[in-house]
């Protein structure tokens, strides 16, 4: 009997085409059923077609679903992938231009910071009701969760539910290819240790034939200007801190307090970055309006296709499933969870990114020991400031959340404390709506 794989928010095209068409790629996936549950049914038919589409061109004999009820989507389900947006771009953009007004200039706002803790504080509950879903339909179900933000989300559902879930990002994998093909590794036989938390993980060292690389990665970045205009913000992290960041120049400037304060630094490194998604300010904002209003051509765009690409791609998930109950090739990869002494000088309840791997046998979480001290310190701040968010949703507490707010590194570098206070506020007021589990909304 076939396996059985729920997409929750499978109306996300781009995640749920690319990540069913890497399930179904493996020979033990082939019959699966793939189950799609959006709360939005014109996304849901188009992706349901667009499945369709891809079991009719690999000649598969698996079978595609589709339904708005979730509980029916996770009955028996195997693997779980989660990628959904609660509230949709019209509410996350309040997440961005309320700081703005304060003079905090973001860039994604999905991670951290306080558009990132906002979305998360909208994102918890739903989640926390998803994972409540399966543990009554199926329990012993893998949860795979693509959702921002990563580290407060899963730190969350893991603090609240037994339930097996990981949180997959792209960037360590994507950046390893990026820095192999500067120093002309290409596809060649480059390996890694990488550690910290989502979208603040490092290369504890990177080597290429078994020998160190890092020598010759400075030399490219200091010496290189294709190399270093390309990511002028984690180069400069790279340079000063010895060690390179997972997570995309423009992400990175709005974690830290030395990219985005005055209006030198953000012309000097945010707006000339050529790879990935550049600094200026909101631009995925931008991008995702712009995709909320052309949705339905982007999807009629592949259904004209006549070609379909069914080679596998870089994400992790398939992969992951496969080593757990398909051929059972074992698989490692960066994943979210509960540290529990992984990096033993962070956090116990911080959630890390850490070196996982899969087997038949389940997910073993591999040790890393103490990250250097640099590393730790910038981390550490981060992670106690996603602690004190999940707290306050375990809580209700908004004052939790206003002192999550006000450590953020870039919010304290432009704002004082109580202008500190008065936006975390009016972010409150904003998403009012969505909070009704707290205590009061009042700091």
């Amino acid at each position: 009997m076939g396996k059985k794989f729920t997409f929750i928010g499978a109306g996300s095209l781009g995640f749920t085409r690319a990540l069913a068409r890497d399930i179904l790629s493996y020979e033990a996936f082939k019959d699966a059923e793939i189950c799609l549950m959006d709360i939005h049914e014109g996304r849901l038919a188009y992706s349901k077609r667009a499945i369709e589409k891809l079991i009719s061109a690999g000649n598969y004999p698996a079978t595609v679903t589709a339904t708005t009820d979730r509980r029916e989507a996770l009955k028996n389900a195997d693997g779980v992938l989660i990628t959904i947006l609660q509230g949709g771009v019209d509410v996350w953009r309040h997440d961005i231009e309320i700081p703005k007004k304060y003079g905090v200039d973001i860039n994604v706002g999905d991670t951290r910071g306080p558009a990132g803790v906002f979305r998360f504080l909208r994102t918890a509950p739903v989640m926390l009701d998803i994972i409540r879903d399966v543990e009554q339909v199926c329990p012993n179900a893998i949860v795979l969760n693509y959702t921002n933000p990563m580290a407060m989300l899963c730190a969350h559902l893991q603090r609240m539910s037994k339930v097996t879930v990981s949180g997959l990002c792209h960037s360590v994998q994507g950046t390893a290819w990026m820095l192999a093909d500067w120093l002309g590794a290409g596809d060649g036989n480059y390996t890694y240790t990488c550690a910290g938390i989502n979208h603040q993980a490092f290369y504890l060292d990177f080597k290429i034939d078994g020998k160190d690389v890092y020598p010759q990665l400075k030399d490219k970045v200091a010496n290189d200007p294709a190399i270093l205009n390309a990511e002028p913000v984690r180069n400069e992290m790279f340079l000063q801190f010895g060690y390179y960041p997972t997570e995309s120049s423009g992400h990175n400037s709005e974690y830290l307090p030395w990219f985005r304060k005055r209006k030198d630094l953000i012309e000097k490194y945010c707006h000339h970055g050529t790879n990935w998604n550049p600094g200026e300010y909101a631009y995925i904002l931008n991008q995702y309006l712009e995709a909320d209003a052309t949705w339905e051509a982007k999807f009629n765009e592949f259904l004209d296709k006549p070609e379909v690409n069914l080679e596998r791609g870089g994400e992790y998930a398939a992969n992951i499933f496969n080593a757990l109950f398909g051929d059972g090739e074992h698989f490692m990869f960066n994943g979210n969870h509960m540290n529990n002494g992984i990096i033993t000088n962070l956090p116990k309840l911080a959630c890390v990114e850490t070196p996982v791997l899969a087997t038949p046998h389940g997910l073993l979480y591999q040790h890393v020991g103490d990250l250097p001290d640099n590393l730790a310190t910038l981390i550490s701040l981060s992670a106690q400031i996603e602690k004190m968010a999940v707290d306050a949703v375990i809580e209700g507490d908004p004052w939790l959340v206003y002192q999550a707010n006000l450590f953020d590194p870039l919010t304290a570098a432009v704002c004082s404390m109580q202008e500190i206070k008065d936006m975390t506020q009016e972010m409150f007021n904003k998403n009012a709506e969505y909070l009704g589990y707290f205590k009061t909304l009042k700091i």
